[in-house]
């Protein structure tokens, strides 16, 4: 199974929308490995937007992701960095499609509610910027038997 990270934003935060974003996932079938509140500081962003942080948008960027705290998710399912990403929608809110998490839920590029990994690689190394091995947790999901089909469980 994948694991994939989603950060939910400053601006879902304020706007009460965590519970909405969460249950998003759950209601797909996705497992919920690893979760915790935090505030993001400049060196993580610097970080995690790197292929960003030369453009003239990224201190009002990381300005919002510093104004209120955060939550990393991280989560795991059957290609579940592609399901997330289905799920939460394009990057600029007004033009994603209804029925996705941004799409239904923002309207902006920048305080779009969610951050999703964008590569199987990616999500590897985002897990690891936010959670220690030992946030993160291995159980038995009862579910998946109505989930997957037996040849996808194996």
């Amino acid at each position: 199974m994948e694991r994939t990270l989603v950060l939910i934003k400053p601006d879902a935060i304020q706007r009460g929308l965590v519970g909405e974003i969460v249950s998003r996932f759950e209601k797909k079938g996705l497992k919920l490995v690893g979760m915790k509140m935090m505030s993001l500081d400049e060196a993580i962003l610097k970080e995690h937007y790197a292929h960003l942080a030369d453009k003239p948008f990224f201190k009002s960027l990381s300005g919002f992701m510093m104004s209120s705290p955060a939550i990393a998710m991280c989560w795991e399912g059957l290609e579940c960095v592609n399901a997330v990403r289905l799920l939460c929608g394009i990057t600029k809110a007004r033009s994603a499609e209804a029925g996705s998490i941004r799409g239904d839920l923002a309207m902006s590029v920048s305080c779009n509610v969610v951050h999703a990994s964008d590569s199987v690689e990616n999500a590897a190394k985002e897990i690891k910027r936010f959670f220690k091995t030992e946030d993160l947790f291995d159980y038995a999901k009862s579910e998946y038997e109505f989930v997957y089909g037996e040849d996808e469980r194996a």
